[in-house]
């Protein structure tokens, strides 16, 4: 297992991260198989999406923000309940092939760490499994 260790600026942004889990599947010589990421927080997530117009990582923030806003009457006491949601929508994990070395992503995909609840540290844990000769 490795891991990425990330520091957010922002109470709501989408880190790209692509290119760290490009290079962490180079350094393990990783030419088939598969790549999971996994966010261990209550309140991150990780997602693919465009990379090509930065405006959609402002949309889909947006769109979370309409979808759950923080002004929802929540209960839980720490005022970080729209986090939880956004995390739980979003999802903790995504799972890449890797052929020939490289991961196997669209043409304008990234994959992107979510925060709901920055700034904060954050850490994604990430596992190389090669295919079986």
């Amino acid at each position: 297992m490795r891991t990425l260790n990330l520091e957010t600026s922002r109470r709501e942004q989408l880190v790209d991260i692509t290119a760290s889990l490009h290079t962490l599947t180079r350094a393990a010589e990783v030419r088939e198989g598969v790549l999971v990421a996994f966010v261990p927080h209550t309140t991150a997530g990780i997602t693919i999406n465009e990379n090509a117009d930065p405006s959609v990582r402002a949309d889909l923030t947006m769109a979370f923000d309409h979808l759950v806003p923080e002004s929802l009457p929540f209960t839980h006491a720490e005022g970080n309940s729209d986090g939880h949601t956004k995390s739980s929508l979003v999802g903790s994990s995504v799972t890449l092939i890797i052929h020939e070395g490289r991961l196997q992503l669209g043409t304008w995909q990234a994959v992107y760490f979510a925060e709901f609840d920055g700034p904060r540290h954050r850490r994604v844990l990430v596992t190389l499994i090669p295919e079986a000769a």
